[in-house]
Formats: C-alpha cells, structure tokens, sequence
C-alpha cells in the first residue's frame, strides 16, 4: 500500500513537472512570437519614419567676396560641384571664378578667366546641363560651362576646375547688324541647339543650330539658320527656350507669349497667357528640372507651377497648382534632377518647396536685408546663398521631399497627364523623371487579387467542408480530407507558373467556354440532384451513403468537356469568331491575358485548402448530442445542419474565411506571374493588378538602399503588414462574439 502511494506521489509529480514545462514552453514561445512581430513592427516603422522629416538647413562656411576679387562684379550665377568643395560664380563683367568652400583656405580664387567684350546680357540653360551664355553689345554670344576633372593621386581625390567652350572660343553672331542684346536664352540638346535673342533694336531673333560631324575627321561643324520672330512684344522682361526646341516662351510684364518654333521656317506664335496670381506681378519665371513645367513668382509671394496638359485634342499650359511664400519673389533655383525648387524673397526667406509632393518643405529667414543669388548642389544637399558681397554654404538636409501624404494616397496631378490621378511608376530611363508613388493602385490591387480569389475559393472550400464533415461517409472522407489538405504542399510559384503559361492562354481561346462553364456547374449539379431525387428507390438505396458525391465527378466532367466543345462555335455565332475584340471594340472592355480571372482561380485553387481544412474542423467538431437531439425531435437532415451545425461551427467557418483572406491578400508568387503587374485601378475581371506583395518582389532587388523609393517599398510592406493584423483582429473580434452568441446550443 505505502508502495502503491509512493509510486502515485511520484507520478503526481512527472505530471506536474511536465504541466509546468508545458506551461512555460508555450508561454514563452508566445512571447517570443510576439516579440518577433513587434521586432519586425519596429524595424519597418526605423526604415519608413526618415522619408516624413522635414528640410533643415545648416549654415557651414561665409565667403567675403571682397577679399577674394576687389572688383568682382555683379554675380549672375552659382554653383558648387558635386562634392561640395568648389563654388563657381559668373559675375555681369564677364568673370567666371572658382571658389574654395572647404579648409583653411575657404574662399580663396582657384581659378578665373575673364570673357572679353562688353556684357549686355546673360541667361544659362536648365540646371542639368550647366551651360551658361554671354550676350555682348556687337551682336555675339559666347556659351561657357563650369566644369571639373576628378583624379585620384595618392589615393586622394583631387577636383580641378576648368572651363568649357561647348561651341568653341570665339564669339557666335548672332545678328548682323551688330546690334546690342538685351535678354536671350539657350538650350542644347544632343545634335541640336537654340538661341533667343532680344536686340536693342526690338527684334526678337532665334537661331537653330545643328550639328553636322565629318566622318572622316569626325570635327563636329554647326550650320546656322535664322529668323524673326512675328508679332514679339515690345519689352520682353524673361525668354525660355524648351531643350526639345519645340516651344519659345517670352514674358512681358504678366505676359507670356507662346510660339512654335519646331520649323525654323515656320516659325509663329501659338497663345498669349496671363500666368501672374490675382492681385499680382509677376517678378520670376524658371523652368522645372526636365523643361516640362515653369515655375512662376510673384511679387505677393504667390508661386504656381504651369505645365501643358492635352484638352479637346490639343495641348494648352495650364495652371496646376499653388505655393506661398513670405514676400515678393527675387530668384527660384530649381534642382538637377528632382521636382524641387527654392526661392528668395524680399524679405530675406529661403523656401523649399516640391511639386510632385505640393508641399513647402521649408521657409527660414536668412537675413534682415533681400537675398541676392542662390544656387542648390547637383545632389541637392548644399547651397550657396549671396547677400552684399558674401556667399554663405548651408549643408541641406532633405532627402525624401516627394514622399508625402497626399503624394501616397491623393490623387496627383503628374507632368503630361490629362488630370490627377493615382499612379505607381517608381522608375525612368530619365535622370529628370517624377517619381510616382502613390500607394493607392498597389493597394487597390491587393484587394482586388484577394477579393476575386475568395470568390472562387469561399464557396467551393466551405461548401465542401460542410458536406465531408456531415454527409460524407467515414471512409470516403479519410481519402477526400488528407488529399484537399496535402494540396496546400503544392508550392505557389508553381501554381503562378502554371496559371501565367498554361492556364492564362487557354481562358483567352476559349472564353465563352469559361464563361459556359461557370454558369454551367451549378445548373448541371442541381439538374443532376433533380435527377437523383426522382430515381427509384431500389437504385438509391444501391448507392453506399455518404458517397452520393462520387456521381457528381462525371457530371463535373462532362460539363467541362462540353463547355470548351462548343466554345468555339458559340464564338463564332455571338461574337464573329473573336470574343476579345468584341469585348474591346462593342463593349469598351480591355482585355488582357494575364487577368484577374486568371489570378481569381489560382489563388482561389492555393487559399481553398486553407478554408477547407478549419472550416471542416469545425463543423466536424459540432458535438453529436446537439444533432442527435435535433434529428430526434422530428428535424431533417437539413434543417440540423442550417440551424444547428453551422450556427455552432461559424466561428470556426469565419476563422477558416480570415485565414484564407490573409493568404490571398499576402500572397506573392501567383499574383506576380499570373498578372501583368500592371498598377491599374479597374475592378473588371479581364484586366491584371499589381498587389503590395507582388510590387514588393519586383522593385526591391533594383532599389537603391536608402532611397525614397526603397523606404516607400518598406512602406508598401508596413501597409501589408497593417492590412492582415487588421483582419486578424477582426476575425478574432468576430469569432468571440460568434463564441459568446452560440456558446449556449
């Protein structure tokens, strides 16, 4: 007996131990799970949060230009190089000058060279080309570039500045008779180059230039046409000639002037726009970096950005949208490569605005007395500002300014495009490109993938849940289950592959015969129930109960088969032997190959295991007393199953739905080979999308680290990641109340 008792005690004890170890085994790898989900939270929160700082600026270096040059003129343009440790500045007496912006020897001349001749005139081609030109009092011009060689001696960097004469060292006539210029402009292309020039006589003349190399010399020689422009206003205060040397811009107060010189010989002048705000002057125009938009200052502080957009067949500048700053604008510098701009304004501020993002990034008052000149660095993070005789260097934080609320989720009005709109293109071939980052389409694609696929799988994988767990027979069901279960082993990227190279094509030949076929299963199923319900009773009784089901097979067979027979001829009966063109020529319905249909049934064939296997669980799990004690009160198969089981399953059915729609909406593989990847906004179930995930896949192994796009596509994760915690919460909310409702039956 003591033995008996001691053996007891001892068991008692293991069972303890283990409860115990159970207990903390599961307690901690809870934490450690949600630990991990909260690790995974916080890092892409670290990645994403830098993109919505705002600009600051820091002020490094003054330089006294007295010191450097006692008779340094009037300084007409800035600019540093990349690096940051050279400034160059053009001055109105012909004086170009390198400036040194770091060490002891801040501020001293590196290099000068003085344009000979009598400067009338000055203007300088858009930031990315960094080409200035001299207009002088016989006529000529002369185009300069600030440039420098980098070496590498001694493993030191080493910057030499030089200037360039891109069209030689002499001067280029412009005009014969020898008169003055007053304002010009310049633009270069590859093998093309425009000059505009405003005489002191009033003429207005614009010369083209093409280039012509000898092929056997391979000397580049330019040939010269020139003419007059019609009907030119008697003061021109700006000119803005467009790199691709199709439009010229003239402004005369608040003016603009717009001609088409695209044919030298037909030269003419197409619209005349007031582009000042209401109440104002205008003081500034400068082109945007890529020529495509022209920033406009007034003297109220009012700024606008103009760019054309196509109506009623034909293209017109229009007004986009609105910035402010302080006062009357005195100078706009546009960056390099970015959709950024920064201004002066009479009252001594410095803006910072971003077109693309609408948004002043910054405005900080620099000074009591006006600003005189201003010049950002080719990698916008430095800038040079002049005030009576000194230029002052500011180190410029602002990496991300075309990221921000309304760019991800409002509709933007982008350079080119007809209207605002929603739109993901991250990427260019072009230095000048706008990014587009809004996450809407991206988004929008994600739900759609996962609504088509849940429309596909929610109904197939519940309904057959329902039937293997209570009507199907026990050995029936021991081969159906495992074999829907082990259908979830199948890798996804071989469902994608199959879907985008075998199963996209065969729903594009035979359209009408999916369409058949959809409507065609559940017609023939019930004509076949039909069927079986008026059969005799000896043959009924015949068949082994719970596997009434194993019938349907060659019925499901035959519907398929007899669908895609007379696809064919349907097709050439309703839609003259192509139902694609008649779904884009009568019906206006883009068709593409990889579609949401496509992605509807192979992600629906992935998430239907998912569903399947807890949706059968749970009504599998119903206690037999609840449908026992129903069947014995006088209710039908039937009824027990509508009113009983699967009230008492639903919570477990809504789980078995969540879990599915959180696989479809994080779902990769499928929806990045089975669709376009186009980021379209269309619920029509013949066009593709690009989902969060998919957009993920594709973009991330060719962002740069650390870009806007790259914390964007961190961003895009974060979106998903709140995307599916949210259902989940919602399905756990649901499923305790469901719980809590039925927990009684």
């Amino acid at each position: 007996m003591a033995e008996e008792f001691s053996l007891s005690l001892a068991g008692s004890r293991k069972r303890l131990v283990k409860d115990k170890l159970a207990k903390y085994s599961v307690t901690t790898g809870a934490i450690m799970v949600l630990t991990a989900l909260l690790l995974i939270f916080v890092y892409l929160l670290y990645v994403v949060q830098p993109i919505f700082e705002s600009a600051h600026i820091e002020k490094q270096v003054t330089l006294d230009l007295a010191k450097a040059d006692a008779g340094h003129g009037k300084t007409l343009a800035l600019g540093m190089e990349e690096q940051n440790e050279i400034a160059y500045r053009l001055t109105d007496t012909g004086l170009i000058e390198f400036l040194s912006l770091k060490g002891d020897n801040a501020g001293s001349v590196i290099l000068s060279e003085k344009l000979a001749g009598e400067v009338t005139a000055f203007s300088q081609t858009i930031p990315s080309k960094g080409m200035m030109v001299y207009g002088f009092d016989d006529g000529s011009i002369q185009i300069v570039q600030p440039d420098f060689m980098v070496s590498y001696p001694n493993d030191q960097r080493l910057i030499e500045p030089r200037v360039l004469y891109p069209m030689g060292e002499a001067h280029l006539q412009i005009d014969e008779s020898a008169s003055a210029i007053k304002n010009l402009a310049f633009e270069m292309a590859e093998e093309q180059a425009g000059i505009a020039a405003v005489m002191a006589d009033g003429r207005t003349v614009f010369m083209a230039l093409t280039a012509e190399e000898n092929m056997m010399t391979e000397e580049i020689t330019w040939t010269q046409e020139s003419t007059v422009l019609p009907d030119a206003p008697a003061k021109v205060d700006q000119i803005l000639l467009l790199p691709n040397m199709r439009n010229l811009y003239l402004r005369s107060g608040n003016r603009l002037a717009i001609y088409d010189i695209s044919d030298i010989d037909d030269v003419s002048l197409t619209s005349v726009l007031e582009i000042n705000a209401p109440g104002a002057n205008v003081t500034k125009v400068r082109l945007l970096t890529g020529a495509s938009s022209l920033i406009v200052g007034n003297d109220n502080g009012a700024i606008s950005q103009w760019f054309e957009v196509a109506k009623d067949g034909e293209r017109r500048l229009t007004k986009i949208r609105d910035f402010k700053a302080q006062s009357s604008i005195i100078d706009i510098a546009p960056e390099y490569y970015r959709k950024g701009f920064l201004t002066l304004d009479q009252e001594g501020y410095l803006g910072i605005f971003h077109t693309t993002g609408d948004t002043r990034l910054l405005s900080e008052k620099l000074s009591d007395k006006p600003l005189t000149a201003l010049a950002i660095s080719p990698r916008a993070n430095a800038l040079l500002v002049e005030q009576e005789g000194k230029i002052s260097l500011y180190d410029l934080e602002n990496e991300h300014p075309e990221v921000t609320w309304s760019a991800l989720w409002q509709e933007v009005w982008y350079e080119g495009y007809p209207e605002p709109d929603y739109v993901w293109q991250s990427t260019s071939a072009s230095d000048e490109f706008e990014p587009k980052l809004s996450l809407v389409p991206i988004s929008f694609g994600t739900i759609k993938a996962a609504f088509y696929a849940m429309l596909f799988a929610v109904p197939i994988a519940i309904a057959g849940a329902i039937y293997t767990a209570y009507f199907m027979s026990a050995p029936v069901r021991s081969v159906v289950k495992p074999t829907v279960e082990i259908m979830e082993a199948l890798p996804t990227v071989i469902l994608g592959f199959l879907a985008g190279l075998w199963l996209a094509p065969i729903v594009e030949e035979n359209l009408p015969g999916i369409v058949m076929l959809i409507i065609g299963l559940p017609v023939g199923v019930l004509i076949a129930a039909f069927i079986w319900h008026n059969l005799p009773k000896s043959l009924k009784q015949a068949t082994p109960e719970g596997a009434h089901s194993l019938i349907l097979i060659p019925v499901v067979i035959l519907i398929g088969y007899l669908s895609f027979q007379f696809s064919s001829p349907v097709e050439y009966w309703l839609f003259d032997g192509d139902a694609r063109k008649f779904l884009t020529n009568e019906l206006g319905v883009s068709f593409d190959q990889r579609n949401s249909l496509v992605v509807g049934i192979a992600m629906g064939f992935a998430v239907i295991p998912t569903i399947y296997s807890i949706a059968e669980d749970a009504v599998f799990s119903v206690p037999k007393h609840l449908t026992n004690g129903s069947l014995a009160l006088g209710a039908t198969n039937w009824q027990t199953l509508v009113r009983v089981v699967i009230l008492t399953a639903s919570p477990g059915i809504f789980s078995a739905v969540m879990m599915g729609l959180g696989r479809a909406v994080g779902e990769t593989m499928i929806v990045l080979m089975a669709t376009g990847n186009t980021p379209l906004m269309d619920w029509s179930v013949f066009q593709g999308m690009r989902t969060l995930a998919a957009n993920i896949a594709v973009e991330m192994p060719e962002s740069e680290v650390g870009s806007s796009h790259y914390r964007v596509l961190f961003l895009a994760a974060f979106v998903l990641f709140i995307f599916t915690f949210c259902f989940n919460t919602l399905a756990e909310f649901v499923r305790q109340r469901l719980r809590e409702k039925y927990s009684s039956l």
